[in-house]
């Protein structure tokens, strides 16, 4: 049971972990939503061109990094709107699975394939395995690694990095570049699960990425635990119309999102 709920959040664990990258630079990775879909199809597609998941898997997170990181570099080359170029990016990530998929494959709906088919218990270890890895990294790097702590001090205290010769600009890079990464695999573990891509398979995953990180208040443990209560209102809204089959399907769906937005204006957690 715990095995399964931990399976479950581990997408979104991930992509907290990658948003909070982004919020200690004070550039958020608004970019994840779209992100995770495009990872999923990418990952889909990868997989039947090279007959290999863990192979697919490595080429699709280095994609996502290289495209996050080239943005990155031109937004602070021209010193954009950090804002509003991640919305640009987040609305190009959310279209190209659409597009890949209709000039790939002539179809712009739900991709299955014989080729691209896994066991519940090999992805839920391939997903709980490499989620303990990914998270003691970031802890490690966050927090013991000195570039790490550049990254922390970088949205909020520029002015020492400068002075020690660091720049903050690189740091917003390694940010997103470090969010995109992160959520390249949520979006892996999603398609993974399911043995399909479906189109926009974060389904919202995104945005809690970042309320969890808003209401965990940049603390690991804290935004953990605001996964986990979202994880649970996920599986519970996913479970309760067997019992309770007058209500809209909707209606239920949106109880993680209505959940997430009652926290977030009474800063419960």
């Amino acid at each position: 049971m715990i095995l399964n709920l931990l399976s479950f959040a581990c997408p979104l664990i991930l992509a907290s972990f990658g948003a909070l990258f982004s919020e200690y630079a004070a550039c958020l990775a608004l970019f994840l939503e779209g992100l995770i879909s495009f990872s999923a199809f990418l990952h889909y597609f990868f997989t039947l061109w090279t007959h290999s998941a863990l192979l697919a898997s490595l080429m699709t997170c280095v994609t996502s990094l290289v495209l996050v990181l080239g943005f990155s570099f031109l937004t602070e080359r021209f010193k954009t709107n950090k804002f509003i170029s991640a919305i640009a990016l987040n609305l190009f990530f959310s279209a190209l699975p659409s597009f890949l998929s209709f000039v790939i494959f002539g179809n712009r709906g739900v991709l299955t394939s014989t080729e691209y088919s896994f066991s519940p218990i090999y992805s839920k270890t391939f997903t709980l395995i490499t989620s303990l890895i990914l998270i003691i990294a970031a802890l490690l790097f966050l927090l013991k690694s000195p570039y790490g702590l550049y990254i922390r001090i970088s949205g909020s205290d520029a002015q020492v990095l400068q002075a020690k010769g660091v720049s903050p600009a690189n740091c917003r890079i390694a940010a997103w570049s470090l969010a995109a990464f992160y959520a390249s695999f949520s979006g892996i573990f999603l398609a993974m699960r399911i043995s399909s891509f479906v189109p926009n398979i974060a389904s919202g995953r995104g945005w809690m990425a970042l309320a969890a990180v808003f209401l965990g208040k940049k603390k690991p443990l804290r935004i953990l635990i605001c996964v986990i209560i979202f994880s649970c209102a996920d599986i519970f809204a996913a479970n309760i119309q067997n019992f309770l089959p007058a209500i809209p399907t909707s209606v239920l769906m949106s109880f993680p999102y209505l959940l997430v937005l009652a926290l977030i204006i009474f800063d419960i957690i």
